[in-house]
């Protein structure tokens, strides 16, 4: 694997790599980013992955400064699933000036859900994707749908722009015992650990429940958050909503999707499951 940490050398190392498949994180690696790594491979020749942990996307006062930065891990990891370049930029390199040219998704996407909780995220998640995309030239690139609206958010933008990229969903990788994969996990303490599978749970539930035949989503919602606040979780919002577009779905539509984000402790987890 070929480590780049300059923007003119991974674009010289990429000019004659075929189909250029791209994977971009913010580090601390695990499972649910390698199993993007493998997928990548059969959509193309060369399999890219990026890791920069983008200020722009955090809020003052969230986990941008402890967000843990394990580079030496994440290589060895990324070599062992077979990525064939890393582009690894420090700050400097990405954003030599204020990054005054954003993205600015409507605000019916990013607005909404995790938008409101975490006002101007997606404008920066947006912004630096286009910024890599720039950057690396991808024929395809790959995004898991643990973050569904960052999903919905990112494939709307290449396809309102008119990108060349085929935007790829990778499900949801979990533990054994449902837990979504996800790098804050690791700050959850031990008896934590053993409670945060109740999201899924609860999210399973009302997939059952309008799996068969319920229609009071509102009601849906508020028990499910009713059932964590029970086991002191701190729900931001448990939302059923349209996979399309994230809007609020009347009785008779399908193709739903059930998100929610909840602290436990210190730790905000979020979730997603598809009906």
């Amino acid at each position: 694997m070929q480590i780049h940490d300059t923007i003119s050398g991974v674009r010289t190392a990429l000019k004659a790599a075929g189909r250029v498949v791209f994977v971009p994180t913010m580090g601390n690696l695990h499972e649910g980013h390698i199993a993007l790594m493998r997928q990548a491979r059969q959509h193309g020749d060369c399999v890219v992955a990026s890791i920069f942990v983008n200020r722009l996307q955090f809020r003052p006062g969230e986990d941008f400064e402890k967000y843990p930065r394990t580079m030496l891990a994440d290589c060895d990891k990324l070599r062992e699933a077979g990525v064939d370049h890393l582009f690894a930029p420090d700050e400097t390199e990405l954003y030599p000036a204020p990054q005054r040219y954003v993205v600015e998704p409507p605000a019916e996407h990013a607005n909404i859900l995790e938008g409101e909780f975490r006002p101007g995220h997606f404008r920066g998640v947006a912004t630096v994707v286009m910024k890599l995309f720039g950057i690396v030239s991808p024929q395809a690139a790959l995004f898991g749908k643990k973050d569904f609206q960052q999903f919905m958010v990112l494939s709307s933008m290449v396809r309102e722009f008119g990108l060349p990229i085929d935007v790829i969903p990778g499900p949801t990788v979990r533990a054994a015992d449902g837990l979504a994969l996800s790098s804050r996990n690791g700050f959850l303490s031990a008896a934590e650990r053993a409670e945060a599978p109740r999201l899924y749970r609860v999210l399973a539930k009302v997939i059952e429940q309008v799996r068969a035949g319920a229609t009071d989503f509102a009601r849906l919602e508020h028990e499910a958050m009713d059932e964590l606040r029970a086991h002191h979780w701190a729900p931001d919002y448990i939302a059923l909503r349209k996979q399309i577009d994230l809007q609020s779905p009347s009785a008779h539509d399908t193709g739903l999707v059930v998100l929610a984000a909840a602290r436990l402790g210190s730790t905000r987890l979020i979730d997603n499951l598809e009906v």
